[in-house]
């Protein structure tokens, strides 16, 4: 870049904090955080409105979910997007944090916009609706939202898994991906932290050894597996119990836990810091990522930092993040992740080297993370920089 020219401006679009995402919160704040380092070569601006309390303030219906979905759709389709129509000439690119608001980009000049897609999960109506029949009226609006998706000049993954399912789809052409793997932030190391109260959220336990779950409880993190695999570990470990950070249990899941006599055994903090989740990846016997579908899988790697045992379900994706540094079990084969992590609290079965582990971690960082964007984004411009 010359010394006269100005550097571009480019805008984050982050999902409004009530939408309660951590991973997509991290993900943007991460990247704000290493652009906004480089001002000779980037102008960072955040956009991210609040979401209304339009629909909640009404009486009756307001505290119902459907109430605050409504605006979430507000928000989504309405809010948001008019916001950005007068936006479109105060910066030269802009940045969608989250493919689920891809249909910003119906707002805003497609042939200077990305979208990260972390995952195909929000189209999988529209793509695959035999895997996810929805009604017409959420296909509509997953169709919306993949559009805008296309229409994007850039399309970044974290995974060649992701890129993978994008190509098969159709979804974009090859020459507008981006490959931009997720970090690890810095509090996730072997070493407690400042602002660590992990001991607070663990002294329920009074000192018992505990598994640890780091995510939602929508349905492909197979909780039920979880749960069934705790269940029959108990009959051997009676000490053992079970953290489960992030998710809020539905109606069915609420009753599998008593079914299977798990109400006494299972502890569900709620949502902490980074300092305090790594202090609960560091104390933990092994962290299980038991799910059925990833777009990366950051609590693999968070653990790994943390020198954490890792049990992650097969997948492609999820070797493709962990590499040797974890064990893995088939997906939903609960007689078999019992028996392995079994066999790693007993010690017959060893856990790969925490070397291993820490090294693995070391290779994903949010610096590298916001180089690729940036990157991609002077190319787009035919902007000089560290391309």
């Amino acid at each position: 870049m010359s010394a006269h020219a100005s550097p571009p401006r480019l805008a984050l679009l982050m999902d409004p904090r009530e939408e309660g995402w951590p991973s997509m919160d991290l993900v943007g704040e991460a990247l704000l955080e290493h652009l906004s380092a480089l001002p000779r070569e980037v102008t960072v601006t955040r956009l991210r409105p609040p979401m209304p309390h339009a629909v909640r303030r009404l009486p009756r219906v307001g505290t119902r979910n459907a109430a605050f979905n409504a605006d979430r759709l507000l928000t989504r389709f309405g809010l948001y997007p008019a916001r950005l129509l007068r936006e479109r000439r105060a910066h030269d690119a802009f940045h969608v944090v989250d493919h689920t608001y891809a249909q910003l980009v119906h707002a805003l000049p497609a042939e200077r916009t990305g979208v990260f897609c972390h995952d195909l999960d929000a189209f999988r109506s529209v793509l695959e609706p035999h895997r996810d029949p929805r009604p017409s009226w959420f296909r509509l609006m997953a169709r919306t939202t993949l559009k805008g998706l296309e229409r994007a000049a850039i399309v970044f993954h974290s995974t060649q898994a992701v890129r993978s399912e994008l190509l098969t789809h159709g979804v974009v052409p090859e020459d507008r991906l981006v490959w931009a793997p997720y970090g690890v932030s810095p509090e996730y190391r072997a070493e407690p932290v400042p602002g660590d109260n992990s001991d607070a959220v663990l002294a329920p336990l009074h000192g018992r050894p505990y598994l640890l779950h780091v995510g939602s409880a929508i349905r492909r993190k197979r909780l039920d597996v979880l749960f069934d695999v705790f269940a029959a570990l108990r009959t051997k470990h009676p000490d053992l119990m079970l953290v489960q950070q992030g998710g809020a249990l539905d109606a069915t899941q609420r009753a599998q836990v008593k079914r299977l006599g798990l109400e006494g055994a299972l502890v569900q903090p709620p949502r902490q810091e980074r300092p305090t989740l790594a202090g609960l990846y560091r104390r933990a016997s092994a962290v299980l990522v038991p799910s059925e579908a990833e777009g990366f899988g950051l609590p693999v790697i968070e653990a790994l930092a943390c020198g954490a045992p890792v049990v992650a379900s097969d997948l492609p994706v999820l070797r493709e993040v962990g590499a040797d540094a974890c064990t893995y079990c088939p997906v939903g084969d609960v007689e078999n992740w019992t028996s392995v992590v079994d066999a790693l609290l007993t010690g017959r079965r060893p856990a790969p080297a925490r070397e291993s582990r820490h090294a693995r971690a070391a290779r994903f960082t949010w610096g590298a993370h916001a180089r690729t964007v940036l990157d991609a984004y002077l190319r787009l411009l035919d902007r000089p920089g560290r391309v």
